[in-house]
């Protein structure tokens, strides 16, 4: 068998040398790309964790700036119940302070309780006065109110008396109602020996806020 020539044994030899290099090469790239691929989820991780760690810190401030508050909100609310003014105008000598807050300023926009209130507080007190109307309207949508917007339930009271003194009384109860309402439109007619008063007025409410603690999701990746 005749011996492999030289050219022949270079040639394997550079054959060899490629194979192996190419082997290194895809070995270091793969060694590579696996540094890459955990480089890159180690800093997504170290992101997250950040993100987590400034919500964290962020509900610890208003935690602790809501502990603050607590003691003065708390204080505040003792002096309302000792409070000469509200104590005054207390609709049951049983009810506390506080109760007049509440009665002002509802935390539903109870239509019936409004009417109810316009004619057996204001109205029914007063002899003489006739109710010839009371519509209640409409009230606001809560769903399009903004935070500058007020809750309000409009309505059109329609009252008439053979006197205007009567009338003149019953303006002057409704001045100092418990409950916010303001006048929109006012006419008085006097028409065969009778005065009717035509009354265009809203009362506010205020929904009732709830103050409770939730659980904030934070994703990867997630903006604030």
């Amino acid at each position: 068998m005749p011996a492999p020539q030289p050219a022949m044994r270079k040639r394997q030899v550079i054959a060899d040398s490629n194979k192996t290099m190419f082997m290194w090469i895809a070995g270091m790239s793969a060694v590579v790309g696996i540094c890459a691929v955990l480089a890159l989820f180690l800093i997504q991780q170290i992101v997250f964790r950040t993100q987590v760690t400034s919500r964290l810190d962020e509900t610890a401030s208003i935690l602790k700036k809501n502990n603050k508050v607590a003691e003065t909100l708390v204080e505040n609310v003792r002096l309302l119940e000792v409070n000469p003014a509200l104590n005054s105008i207390k609709a049951h000598p049983e009810d506390k302070a506080l109760q007049v807050i509440l009665d002002a300023l509802p935390a539903d926009n109870n239509s019936l309780a409004l009417g109810s209130s316009v004619q057996e507080k204001l109205v029914a007190t007063i002899p003489g006065i006739t109710i010839d109307s009371l519509i209640i309207e409409p009230s606001t949508d809560e769903s399009t109110v903004g935070e500058s917007d007020s809750y309000t339930v409009p309505f059109k009271l329609v009252i008439s008396s053979a006197d205007a003194n009567p009338l003149k009384d019953f303006l002057l109860k409704l001045e100092r109602s418990i409950r916010v309402i303001d006048i929109d439109a006012l006419t008085l007619e006097r028409t065969e020996g009778r005065y009717t008063l035509v009354l265009a007025a809203h009362a506010y409410y205020e929904p009732a806020k709830v103050v409770e603690l939730k659980d904030d999701v934070v994703k990867p990746n997630e903006k604030k």
